[in-house]
């Protein structure tokens, strides 16, 4: 069933049901060149996945027909909940995909004082579209069934106000100060997961250039542990992908 042709439905799945695809995942099997009586997977984004049949091609719609839901997870054991420095379009692009793919949680993208870009209104409404879109494309490809949520962008001061009183499990924070504590050595000091309740992580990143000494500050004061990466300086998309990368493949 893992081979079939995976495309996001975000609408409640059921055996039996008959439905018309919504039309940007109608498209998106029409692309594909498929045909009636070809079987494809639905997922919801809120878990598992259906196998579906399809029972119509339209020229621009799309009929199938639910035949199976599969209780699927494919999610990391805890949750990772990206804070990343807005940075220039591409790399915060290439970004969004590697962190839906190495299973983080939700993405929040921070105004940093060095960020080169800059959103406000109706741009910033497009940008935030468009990375739910790379998320979504993203977890069609990779198996997930839970869909990564792309948070509107804050300022650094306005993300942590704002999970002033649900802040939950370890922060961290990437650093390039000396004498900090290896990413291994904060890995190693994780407290077990309680079942059912994975282990939350928020891990804050910067945009080029990194952050601004204030911003560090200011982070440190909220509660976050500052985390080296090494002695190489990595990339601002690079640095957030190699956390991801040692937490979901070695956690």
């Amino acid at each position: 069933m893992s081979q079939l042709p995976r495309f996001h439905c975000p609408a409640a799945l059921h055996p039996g049901d008959e439905l018309d695809l919504p039309a940007g995942t109608a498209r998106h099997v029409q692309v594909r060149r498929m045909q009636p009586g070809d079987e494809i997977t639905l997922f919801s984004g809120e878990g598992g996945e259906c196998v579906a049949v399809i029972t119509r091609m339209g020229r621009s719609d799309v009929g199938v027909r639910v035949t199976q839901k599969l209780d699927v997870e494919r999610e990391l054991a805890l949750r990772i909940h990206l804070w990343s420095g807005i940075t220039a379009n591409e790399r915060m692009d290439w970004l969004l995909e590697k962190a839906t793919e190495l299973g983080a949680s939700t993405l929040l993208p921070i105004t940093a004082e060095r960020s080169v870009l800059k959103l406000k209104g109706e741009r910033s409404d497009k940008k935030l579209a468009h990375w739910q879109a790379i998320a979504v494309a993203a977890s069609e490809q990779c198996g997930r069934n839970r869909v990564l949520q792309v948070a509107p962008p804050l300022t650094l001061t306005q993300a942590i106000a704002a999970s002033a009183n649900h802040a939950t499990g370890t922060r961290w924070i990437l650093s390039l100060a000396e004498g900090v504590k290896s990413l291994k050595e904060v890995m190693q000091a994780l407290p077990p997961s309680v079942a059912g309740s994975p282990q939350e992580i928020t891990l804050l990143s910067g945009p080029e250039g990194g952050l601004s000494p204030a911003e560090e500050a200011e982070a440190l004061a909220a509660g976050f542990l500052p985390v080296s990466l090494g002695q190489r300086v990595l990339r601002a998309e690079t640095a957030p992908v190699a956390v991801l990368s040692a937490l979901g493949l070695l956690i």
